[in-house]
């Protein structure tokens, strides 16, 4: 039997809705309205520092009046409420732990100071700093990978900073498949390890999305191609939560170019 069809537009309350956005809107209402499906909005509200006031209104005002009603939101709750991210932290921890606990993700204690002195270092030898396989487990970085279990425990209980990172596999070579850009092959050693939760306790856009979407059964992502380098994290922790059958097709979208053709459109 198969899925019914469901797409989601998940805006963050950051500003002025972009018109890359309301186009993007306009994909996933279409396709879901074309396939007798239904269209989501969630509100995207993890990055606390960059919330403004009045913003999730606009947004919902700005689709009312392009007539691009949801069939589930904030406004319009479903069985999969609730619909705004920084309601749903304690399903966000509890598939972290998961990921920890599976061995596909680990506490990172590594302060600000202690990562901009890698990358500066890393710049003066001509080289990129990635916080990944090669240098994640060489006792330069502090991590739950090189510490034991009982410092790890100490250091959370102490109160120290921390951030959870993905544990992005060595040596693989990852396939995708994007309905717009056809066959996509990554080689996983070029990836970082992806921070899933930030210092303030709140999830990263890269955990929340890949959780939300499974839970709401979305069937469909479509988003702009910014989001294209980020695909290879996401499939892979569609794997490694054990729902890779169940992944959403992806459908990654060109950016609205300024008139002259260079550069992104402002959304100013």
């Amino acid at each position: 039997m198969s899925r019914k069809i469901r797409t989601r537009f998940a805006p963050s309350p950051t500003g002025p809705l972009h018109m890359g956005g309301v186009r993007t809107a306009l994909y996933c209402y279409l396709f879901a309205k074309k396939n007798n499906g239904d269209f989501i909005l969630r509100v995207e509200d993890t990055d606390q520092t960059r919330f403004v006031e009045g913003a999730e209104a606009y947004i919902f005002n700005c689709l009312a009046w392009c007539g691009l009603e949801p069939d589930e939101s904030v406004l319009k709750p479903g069985e999969h409420a609730p619909y705004r991210q920084s309601e749903r932290k304690a399903i966000y921890c509890q598939y972290a732990q998961q990921l920890i606990q599976d061995g596909h993700a680990y506490y990172a204690f590594d302060t600000p100071e202690v990562l901009d002195f890698h990358r500066k270092d890393h710049e003066a030898n001509g080289k990129t700093f990635i916080y990944n396989w090669h240098n994640r487990e060489k006792g330069r970085l502090v991590n739950s990978l090189v510490l034991t279990e009982e410092e790890t425990k100490s250091k959370i209980e102490a109160g120290e900073t921390y951030v959870i990172r993905f544990k992005s596999p060595q040596d693989e070579t990852l396939h995708l498949k994007d309905i717009i850009r056809g066959d996509i092959s990554i080689d996983t050693n070029v990836l970082d390890d992806k921070i899933l939760f930030k210092s303030d306790g709140m999830p990263t856009y890269h955990l929340a999305n890949i959780v939300d979407d499974h839970l709401m059964e979305i069937t469909h992502v479509i988003r702009g191609e910014e989001w294209l380098s980020s695909t290879p994290h996401h499939v892979l922790l569609y794997r490694s939560l054990g729902w890779e059958s169940q992944m959403p097709a992806f459908a990654h979208l060109p950016l609205i170019l300024r008139p002259n053709g260079k550069g992104k459109l402002s959304k100013r």
